[in-house]
Protein backbone atom coordinates (compact mmCIF):
# COMPACT_ATOMS: atom_id res chain seq x y z
CA UNK A 1 0.00 0.00 0.00
CA UNK A 2 1.23 3.22 -0.64
CA UNK A 3 0.61 6.33 1.84
CA UNK A 4 -2.53 7.19 -0.34
CA UNK A 5 -4.12 4.22 0.97
CA UNK A 6 -4.10 2.99 -3.02
CA UNK A 7 -2.50 -0.74 -3.46
CA UNK A 8 0.75 -0.31 -5.41
CA UNK A 9 3.40 -2.71 -6.67
CA UNK A 10 6.72 -3.16 -5.23
CA UNK A 11 9.66 -0.95 -5.55
CA UNK A 12 11.10 -3.07 -8.27
CA UNK A 13 8.46 -2.97 -10.36
CA UNK A 14 7.67 0.79 -10.36
CA UNK A 15 11.44 1.12 -11.10
CA UNK A 16 10.81 -1.32 -14.40
CA UNK A 17 7.79 0.94 -15.35
CA UNK A 18 9.85 4.23 -15.69
CA UNK A 19 11.71 2.52 -17.66
CA UNK A 20 9.10 1.24 -19.98
CA UNK A 21 7.47 4.03 -20.32
CA UNK A 22 10.34 5.83 -21.26
CA UNK A 23 11.42 3.44 -23.88
CA UNK A 24 8.02 3.57 -25.45
CA UNK A 25 8.01 7.11 -25.07
CA UNK A 26 11.43 7.10 -27.28
CA UNK A 27 10.85 4.35 -29.31
CA UNK A 28 6.92 5.18 -30.30
CA UNK A 29 5.72 8.83 -29.50
CA UNK A 30 2.22 9.05 -28.78
CA UNK A 31 -0.63 6.54 -29.18
CA UNK A 32 -3.75 7.09 -31.50
CA UNK A 33 -5.71 10.21 -30.26
CA UNK A 34 -8.99 7.51 -29.98
CA UNK A 35 -6.80 5.76 -27.48
CA UNK A 36 -4.96 8.43 -25.76
CA UNK A 37 -6.37 8.92 -22.06
CA UNK A 38 -5.27 12.73 -22.01
CA UNK A 39 -7.79 13.41 -25.35
CA UNK A 40 -10.34 11.60 -23.08
CA UNK A 41 -9.52 13.82 -20.23
CA UNK A 42 -9.78 17.04 -22.86
CA UNK A 43 -13.08 15.95 -24.59
CA UNK A 44 -14.72 15.66 -20.27
CA UNK A 45 -13.30 18.94 -19.75
CA UNK A 46 -14.60 20.55 -22.81
CA UNK A 47 -17.76 19.59 -22.38
CA UNK A 48 -17.71 20.53 -18.19
CA UNK A 49 -16.06 23.80 -19.05
CA UNK A 50 -18.75 24.55 -21.69
CA UNK A 51 -21.23 24.33 -18.55
CA UNK A 52 -19.42 25.91 -15.77
CA UNK A 53 -18.06 29.15 -18.12
CA UNK A 54 -19.85 31.82 -19.28
CA UNK A 55 -20.02 32.96 -22.76
CA UNK A 56 -18.79 36.85 -23.67
CA UNK A 57 -21.10 38.80 -23.24
CA UNK A 58 -23.61 36.94 -20.58
CA UNK A 59 -24.08 38.31 -17.00
CA UNK A 60 -20.95 37.58 -14.96
CA UNK A 61 -21.81 34.96 -12.16
CA UNK A 62 -18.24 34.46 -9.73
CA UNK A 63 -19.78 32.37 -7.39
CA UNK A 64 -21.21 30.27 -9.73
CA UNK A 65 -18.93 29.96 -12.00
CA UNK A 66 -16.18 29.29 -9.64
CA UNK A 67 -18.14 26.79 -7.90
CA UNK A 68 -19.20 25.01 -11.25
CA UNK A 69 -15.29 25.10 -12.29
CA UNK A 70 -14.37 23.59 -9.05
CA UNK A 71 -16.76 20.52 -8.83
CA UNK A 72 -15.98 20.10 -12.20
CA UNK A 73 -12.22 19.38 -11.49
CA UNK A 74 -12.92 17.45 -8.75
CA UNK A 75 -15.26 15.02 -10.39
CA UNK A 76 -12.97 15.03 -13.26
CA UNK A 77 -9.99 14.21 -10.54
CA UNK A 78 -12.07 11.49 -8.80
CA UNK A 79 -12.48 9.80 -12.19
CA UNK A 80 -9.05 9.74 -13.03
CA UNK A 81 -8.08 8.11 -9.83
CA UNK A 82 -10.62 6.09 -10.03
CA UNK A 83 -9.17 4.58 -13.42
CA UNK A 84 -6.01 4.67 -12.55
CA UNK A 85 -6.05 2.60 -9.31
CA UNK A 86 -8.60 0.45 -11.23
CA UNK A 87 -5.84 -0.69 -13.84
CA UNK A 88 -3.23 -0.99 -11.30
CA UNK A 89 -5.61 -3.20 -9.26
CA UNK A 90 -5.96 -5.11 -12.21
CA UNK A 91 -2.16 -6.04 -13.00
CA UNK A 92 -1.39 -6.50 -9.51
CA UNK A 93 -1.35 -10.23 -9.66
CA UNK A 94 0.37 -10.57 -12.34
CA UNK A 95 4.25 -11.49 -12.17
CA UNK A 96 6.66 -9.19 -11.70
CA UNK A 97 7.76 -8.59 -14.89
CA UNK A 98 4.28 -8.54 -16.30
CA UNK A 99 3.11 -5.96 -13.76
CA UNK A 100 6.71 -3.67 -14.89
CA UNK A 101 5.79 -3.82 -18.79
CA UNK A 102 1.97 -3.17 -18.15
CA UNK A 103 2.17 -0.50 -16.04
CA UNK A 104 4.87 1.24 -18.20
CA UNK A 105 2.35 1.53 -20.79
CA UNK A 106 0.08 2.92 -18.63
CA UNK A 107 2.19 5.50 -17.28
CA UNK A 108 3.45 6.22 -20.83
CA UNK A 109 0.52 8.22 -21.99
CA UNK A 110 1.19 10.61 -19.05
CA UNK A 111 4.49 11.61 -20.23
CA UNK A 112 5.67 13.16 -23.70
CA UNK A 113 9.32 13.45 -23.95
CA UNK A 114 9.78 12.46 -27.63
CA UNK A 115 6.74 15.24 -28.46
CA UNK A 116 8.08 17.58 -26.73
CA UNK A 117 12.03 17.58 -28.29
CA UNK A 118 10.26 16.71 -31.95
CA UNK A 119 8.06 19.75 -32.04
CA UNK A 120 10.76 21.76 -30.62
CA UNK A 121 13.51 20.45 -33.04
CA UNK A 122 10.69 21.11 -35.74
CA UNK A 123 10.56 25.13 -35.14
CA UNK A 124 14.05 25.27 -35.76
CA UNK A 125 14.22 23.44 -38.89
CA UNK A 126 11.71 25.13 -40.27
CA UNK A 127 13.11 28.56 -39.02
CA UNK A 128 16.17 27.23 -40.95
CA UNK A 129 14.16 27.40 -44.25
CA UNK A 130 12.72 30.96 -44.05
CA UNK A 131 11.62 33.07 -40.66
CA UNK A 132 7.88 32.68 -41.75
CA UNK A 133 7.91 28.90 -41.69
CA UNK A 134 9.82 29.14 -38.69
CA UNK A 135 6.76 31.66 -37.44
CA UNK A 136 4.17 29.09 -38.27
CA UNK A 137 5.74 25.94 -36.84
CA UNK A 138 6.29 27.91 -33.31
CA UNK A 139 2.38 28.74 -33.39
CA UNK A 140 1.62 25.07 -33.11
CA UNK A 141 3.57 24.99 -29.82
CA UNK A 142 2.40 28.91 -28.39
CA UNK A 143 -0.43 30.62 -27.63
CA UNK A 144 1.54 34.17 -28.37
CA UNK A 145 1.09 36.19 -31.33
CA UNK A 146 4.19 35.18 -33.69
CA UNK A 147 3.72 37.20 -36.55
CA UNK A 148 5.95 39.95 -35.33
CA UNK A 149 9.11 37.83 -34.12
CA UNK A 150 12.59 37.96 -35.41
CA UNK A 151 14.58 34.64 -35.55
CA UNK A 152 16.40 35.09 -32.10
CA UNK A 153 12.73 35.61 -30.64
CA UNK A 154 11.75 32.34 -32.32
CA UNK A 155 14.19 30.78 -30.61
CA UNK A 156 13.52 32.35 -27.35
CA UNK A 157 10.00 31.26 -27.24
CA UNK A 158 10.70 27.25 -28.80
CA UNK A 159 13.71 27.27 -25.96
CA UNK A 160 11.01 28.56 -23.28
CA UNK A 161 8.43 26.10 -24.42
CA UNK A 162 11.15 23.34 -23.68
CA UNK A 163 12.11 23.98 -21.05
CA UNK A 164 8.26 24.62 -19.30
CA UNK A 165 7.16 21.71 -20.36
CA UNK A 166 10.18 19.54 -19.38
CA UNK A 167 8.31 19.67 -16.12
CA UNK A 168 5.34 19.58 -17.60
CA UNK A 169 5.35 16.37 -19.93
CA UNK A 170 7.70 14.38 -18.12
CA UNK A 171 9.42 15.38 -14.81
CA UNK A 172 6.18 16.60 -12.85
CA UNK A 173 4.43 13.73 -14.16
CA UNK A 174 7.13 10.99 -13.02
CA UNK A 175 7.51 13.04 -9.62
CA UNK A 176 4.07 12.10 -9.04
CA UNK A 177 4.26 8.93 -10.26
CA UNK A 178 7.18 8.46 -7.71
CA UNK A 179 4.83 9.61 -4.88
CA UNK A 180 1.58 8.09 -5.61
CA UNK A 181 2.07 5.68 -8.18
CA UNK A 182 -0.18 5.60 -11.54
CA UNK A 183 -2.81 7.38 -9.95
CA UNK A 184 -0.72 10.22 -9.08
CA UNK A 185 0.88 10.65 -12.57
CA UNK A 186 -2.70 10.63 -14.21
CA UNK A 187 -3.95 13.18 -11.31
CA UNK A 188 -1.20 15.52 -12.31
CA UNK A 189 -1.97 15.19 -16.09
CA UNK A 190 -5.55 16.06 -15.63
CA UNK A 191 -4.94 19.16 -13.69
CA UNK A 192 -2.44 20.29 -15.81
CA UNK A 193 -4.69 19.53 -19.52
CA UNK A 194 -7.37 21.53 -16.95
CA UNK A 195 -4.77 24.79 -16.20
CA UNK A 196 -4.11 24.18 -20.45
CA UNK A 197 -7.47 24.36 -21.25
CA UNK A 198 -9.24 26.67 -18.24
CA UNK A 199 -6.38 28.22 -16.61
CA UNK A 200 -6.78 32.17 -18.26
CA UNK A 201 -7.88 35.11 -16.72
CA UNK A 202 -10.36 36.28 -19.14
CA UNK A 203 -11.57 35.38 -22.81
CA UNK A 204 -10.44 32.12 -24.69
CA UNK A 205 -12.93 30.29 -27.26
CA UNK A 206 -15.20 32.68 -26.97
CA UNK A 207 -15.78 31.79 -23.32
CA UNK A 208 -14.91 33.56 -20.08
CA UNK A 209 -12.50 31.65 -18.03
CA UNK A 210 -11.65 34.50 -15.19
CA UNK A 211 -13.68 32.87 -12.30
CA UNK A 212 -14.52 28.99 -14.17
CA UNK A 213 -10.90 28.61 -14.33
CA UNK A 214 -9.13 29.41 -11.55
CA UNK A 215 -9.54 26.38 -9.23
CA UNK A 216 -8.00 24.40 -12.23
CA UNK A 217 -5.24 26.91 -11.99
CA UNK A 218 -4.16 27.39 -8.58
CA UNK A 219 -4.60 23.12 -8.47
CA UNK A 220 -2.14 22.95 -10.94
CA UNK A 221 0.65 25.61 -9.13
CA UNK A 222 0.40 23.01 -6.17
CA UNK A 223 0.90 20.57 -7.46
CA UNK A 224 3.96 21.76 -10.51
CA UNK A 225 5.22 23.98 -7.23
CA UNK A 226 8.27 20.69 -6.28
CA UNK A 227 8.36 19.44 -9.75
CA UNK A 228 9.11 22.86 -11.92
CA UNK A 229 12.02 23.49 -8.74
CA UNK A 230 13.80 19.95 -9.05
CA UNK A 231 13.20 20.92 -13.09
CA UNK A 232 14.95 23.84 -12.37
CA UNK A 233 17.45 21.47 -10.20
CA UNK A 234 18.31 19.14 -12.85
CA UNK A 235 19.19 21.61 -15.51
CA UNK A 236 21.48 23.67 -13.10
CA UNK A 237 23.47 20.22 -12.63
CA UNK A 238 24.03 20.02 -16.08
CA UNK A 239 25.14 23.31 -17.26
CA UNK A 240 24.43 25.89 -14.82
CA UNK A 241 27.86 26.02 -12.65
CA UNK A 242 28.41 29.33 -10.98
CA UNK A 243 25.11 30.75 -11.23
CA UNK A 244 22.56 29.19 -8.62
CA UNK A 245 22.46 32.65 -6.57
CA UNK A 246 21.10 33.84 -9.65
CA UNK A 247 18.45 31.81 -10.29
CA UNK A 248 15.89 32.72 -7.63
CA UNK A 249 15.47 36.37 -8.28
CA UNK A 250 15.40 35.28 -12.55
CA UNK A 251 12.77 32.83 -11.73
CA UNK A 252 10.49 35.13 -10.01
CA UNK A 253 10.18 37.45 -13.05
CA UNK A 254 7.76 35.73 -14.16
CA UNK A 255 3.94 35.91 -13.20
CA UNK A 256 3.41 32.06 -12.85
CA UNK A 257 4.69 30.67 -8.98
CA UNK A 258 6.13 27.46 -11.06
CA UNK A 259 7.06 28.07 -15.25
CA UNK A 260 10.38 30.86 -14.72
CA UNK A 261 11.97 28.13 -12.53
CA UNK A 262 12.97 25.89 -15.10
CA UNK A 263 12.87 28.91 -17.71
CA UNK A 264 15.30 30.57 -15.99
CA UNK A 265 18.01 27.47 -15.50
CA UNK A 266 17.82 27.22 -19.28
CA UNK A 267 18.72 30.65 -19.79
CA UNK A 268 21.67 30.89 -17.40
CA UNK A 269 22.52 27.23 -18.47
CA UNK A 270 23.08 28.35 -21.70
CA UNK A 271 23.24 32.05 -21.41
CA UNK A 272 21.12 33.35 -23.42
CA UNK A 273 17.97 35.66 -22.95
CA UNK A 274 14.73 34.37 -22.95
CA UNK A 275 11.53 37.13 -22.97
CA UNK A 276 8.28 37.26 -23.64
CA UNK A 277 7.60 40.91 -25.28
CA UNK A 278 5.50 43.31 -22.58
CA UNK A 279 5.81 40.66 -19.72
CA UNK A 280 9.43 39.33 -19.05
CA UNK A 281 13.20 38.87 -19.83
CA UNK A 282 14.86 36.24 -18.02
CA UNK A 283 18.52 36.72 -18.24
CA UNK A 284 18.46 40.23 -19.86
CA UNK A 285 22.26 40.05 -20.08
CA UNK A 286 22.18 36.97 -22.08
CA UNK A 287 23.15 37.30 -25.62
CA UNK A 288 20.01 36.49 -28.54
CA UNK A 289 20.10 32.85 -29.03
CA UNK A 290 21.34 31.08 -32.19
CA UNK A 291 20.28 27.34 -34.34
CA UNK A 292 23.69 26.09 -31.73
CA UNK A 293 21.71 27.25 -28.61
CA UNK A 294 18.08 24.97 -29.20
CA UNK A 295 20.32 22.04 -30.20
CA UNK A 296 22.51 22.37 -26.64
CA UNK A 297 18.81 23.43 -24.92
CA UNK A 298 17.55 19.66 -26.74
CA UNK A 299 20.38 18.23 -25.29
CA UNK A 300 20.38 19.80 -22.20
CA UNK A 301 16.78 18.30 -21.45
CA UNK A 302 17.71 14.91 -22.81
CA UNK A 303 20.31 14.49 -20.35
CA UNK A 304 17.60 15.76 -17.85
CA UNK A 305 15.64 12.86 -18.54
CA UNK A 306 17.82 9.96 -18.14
CA UNK A 307 19.11 11.48 -14.83
CA UNK A 308 15.67 11.47 -13.91
CA UNK A 309 14.92 8.41 -15.00
CA UNK A 310 18.03 6.84 -14.09
CA UNK A 311 17.56 8.56 -10.72
CA UNK A 312 14.03 7.34 -9.93
CA UNK A 313 14.75 3.69 -10.76
CA UNK A 314 18.12 3.84 -8.77
CA UNK A 315 15.86 5.34 -5.77
CA UNK A 316 12.75 2.41 -5.90
CA UNK A 317 15.60 -0.11 -6.59
CA UNK A 318 17.07 0.73 -3.04
CA UNK A 319 14.28 0.68 -1.27
CA UNK A 320 14.21 -3.07 -1.95
CA UNK A 321 17.30 -3.73 -0.05
CA UNK A 322 16.39 -1.72 3.04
Amino acid sequence: MSFTGLPTPDAAVLAGAVLVALGLDLAFGEPPARVHPVVAMGRYLSVVGRWASRGMGAVPRPGAEFWGGAMGWCLGSALVIAVAAGCVSAVLGLHPVWQALLLGLLLKPMLAWRMLRDEVRAVETALGDSLPAGRARLAWLVSRDVKTLDAGQVRESAIETLAENLNDSVVAPLFWFAIAGLPGAALYRFANTADAMWGYRGERGGRDWTWAGKWAARADDVLSWLPARLTACLLGLLGMAGRWRELPAQAGLTPSPNSGWPMAAMALALDVRLAKPGVYTLHPAGRSPLAEDTTHALQLAGRAVAMLALSAAAVDLAKVFT
